[in-house]
């Protein structure tokens, strides 16, 4: 199972390179900034690249994008531009695209405390760069999506404890702890939210699943770290809205994930809208103009309810 989603990713990766995941083309253009770490130490893992559109403003509005690659992979920002990246240009948006740790290198909560420090980051240099952080949004695909879930759904939330667990959330990567780690808005691409019920719809995966090498342990021996690594257990009325989007054939992350999830937002008010693509893969189908429309005006509104 892990072998199969490796080389899914790869493949993926490899059909991006001449005209974009999703279709779009390459961007013709290198990064404005490209491997700033945002850690300040010396790991891939910690890098990330900063794209803004041509118009020559002062500064620009921020989106966070996060590669998927069930988080096996600690280099894909490329791959992050490739997909999501150039409609939120286009867009008007300053698209920060971040590495992470991978599971190799760290087990869990190390993924969603790089994922915060890069958020302290680019606060705490947004001059520097010419972002304008009244507003950050943040989208990812696959496992890309469940951190900027969980970026969202843990806002201004520093440790969580289930049952006996207790997990520090925040982290101190990079430092800049003066800065906010919180979004403003989230735009989830069939993320994988919901751990518990990953097998069928009904219940954990087995201790090969991604999700067991993210926790270090098979999931049915370690439910308190399913639950915490779970963006559906942290929904309140306290998150940001949501746009949640989610192929009905799924094959990898089940399309009931988009649906339990939305269900959880909707409850709690923080729903914009839930998109179930008709035919929708995981990736092919679902990444389409129109979806990606919805995306960027969704972002758009947003934003502008922050002025």
């Amino acid at each position: 199972m892990i072998l199969s989603l490796v080389l899914m990713c790869s493949t993926l990766f490899a059909a991006a390179q001449p005209q974009g995941f999703g279709g779009f083309g390459q961007p013709g253009v290198e990064p404005q900034w490209k491997d700033l770490n945002y850690a300040g130490d010396d790991m891939e893992a910690h890098r990330l690249d900063i794209y803004l559109p041509q118009t020559n403003q002062d500064k620009y509005k921020v989106v966070i994008a996060i590669y998927g690659s069930a988080w096996f992979s600690n280099n894909m920002k490329g791959m992050t531009f490739m997909s999501l990246g150039k409609p939120l240009v286009d867009a008007g948006f300053a698209v920060v695209c971040i590495n992470h740790r991978s599971s190799g290198d760290a087990k869990f909560p190390a993924q969603i405390q790089d994922v915060k420090a890069a958020i302290r980051f680019i606060r705490a240099n947004a001059e520097k760069y010419k972002l304008d952080t009244s507003f950050v949004g943040i989208t990812g695909f696959s496992s890309g999506g469940h951190l900027s879930s969980l970026a969202g759904v843990t806002s201004g939330m520093k440790t969580r404890k289930v049952g006996k667990t207790t997990i520090d959330l925040e982290g101190n990567v990079g430092g800049n702890e003066s800065f906010s780690s919180a979004v403003d808005a989230v735009v989830d691409w069939f993320g994988p939210v919901d751990m518990a019920h990953m097998e069928n719809c009904e219940t954990v995966k087995d201790g090969n699943s991604p999700e067991a090498a993210l926790i270090g342990g098979a999931p049915a021996d370690n439910p308190d770290l399913v639950a915490l690594i779970s963006p559906i257990t942290y929904v309140s009325k306290k998150c940001p809205r949501f746009l949640v989007l989610h192929g009905d054939a799924d094959s990898v992350v089940p399309h009931c994930q988009g649906v339990n999830f939305s269900e959880a937002l909707k409850k709690a008010g923080r729903l914009e809208e839930f998109i179930s693509v008709p035919n929708g893969e995981h990736g092919p189908v679902t990444f389409n103009e129109q979806t990606f429309k919805k995306m960027t005006d969704f972002f758009l509104k947003e934003a502008a309810a922050k002025k």
